[in-house]
């Protein structure tokens, strides 16, 4: 990276359905709100649609712009779910969400008969961590309700007969590719580079080191790095110890360029991207 550690990105702004979100004057925080019993750092916390709803305001009071709902875990090893049993966990919430917040709300699935059951009661942001290449009708629902998308690179395995990162943008490019032949309209695409996705701890470290390459592709760019195992190999504790190693893994980010932070904690997150933001974007935020 540059000596001169300030990342300077012009304001972008991106509007999707009924909403909006600007990129490049301030770090995003998308808030994590899991509704599964398995997750790998707080399944099972939020499991009834009461608990699940007062943390998801609780985010939003902490300085979440964005709520991203999970039904269905992505940790390794993880045992997949029918769509119905999916759609059973996340429809009460996304509901009650709706109704009572005015909330940016994403949803976590690869599933297009989940995501198009969501959008039409609430949901602005689909996310699939398979970027669109598992179930491109997830691609199809986009487009015909105009959502916002995060797509994010994976692979079955952590073998990469190229350079890694260059493979990793080939993907990402690719999901773009089937994101606007299905009809998205390219200014409401985010990319994720997917750590923890088809990646070693050691790999995910690389990652951390060249996000800058991938902000070059030229879109709004999300960092997944909470309580990741790359942060539990280095610090040697639990999913729920690793908030330090979070915020230092997301600083990193934002002086790379990183435009949204996927976080459990917000409110530490939301202050440590605070005062990054004010040290790496000071000519964008003061002119």
């Amino acid at each position: 990276m540059d000596k001169d550690i300030r990342f300077n990105s012009p304001k972008k702004k991106m509007c999707f359905m009924d909403r909006e979100l600007e990129f490049g004057g301030r770090t995003l925080i998308m808030g994590i709100l899991n509704l599964t019993p398995d997750s790998f750092s707080d399944g099972g916390d939020y499991v009834s649609v009461d608990k699940a709803v007062a943390h998801a305001r609780e985010m939003l009071r902490d300085g979440a712009d964005i709520i991203d709902i999970g039904g269905e875990s992505s940790r390794p090893g993880h045992v997949r779910i029918t769509a119905e049993e999916e759609l059973r966990r996340v429809m009460p919430v996304i509901k009650k969400l709706k109704q009572e917040t005015n909330a940016i709300l994403s949803l976590d699935t690869i599933r297009a008969e989940v995501a198009e059951e969501a959008v039409k009661n609430g949901i602005h942001i689909i996310n699939d961590i398979w970027g669109f290449q598992e179930d491109r009708g997830l691609a199809a629902i986009a487009a015909k309700y105009g959502t916002a998308v995060v797509l994010t690179h994976n692979q079955n395995g952590t073998e990469y007969k190229e350079d890694m990162v260059e493979e990793i943008k080939r993907f990402l490019m690719e999901s773009v590719m089937i994101a606007k032949e299905a009809g998205v309209k390219e200014d409401r695409i985010i990319l994720d580079p997917g750590l923890g996705f088809g990646k070693t701890p050691e790999q995910n470290l690389i990652v951390m080191s060249r996000l800058e390459e991938m902000k070059s592709l030229g879109y709004p760019m999300l960092l997944g790095a909470s309580r990741k195992s790359m942060i539990g190999k280095i610090l040697d504790v639990p999913p729920r110890d690793r908030d330090e190693g979070t915020i230092a893994a997301n600083v990193i980010g934002i002086v790379q360029g990183m435009d949204i932070i996927r976080v459990h904690n917000v409110f530490a997150n939301a202050r440590a991207a605070k005062v990054t933001d004010a040290i790496v974007r000071r000519e964008t935020t003061n002119g």
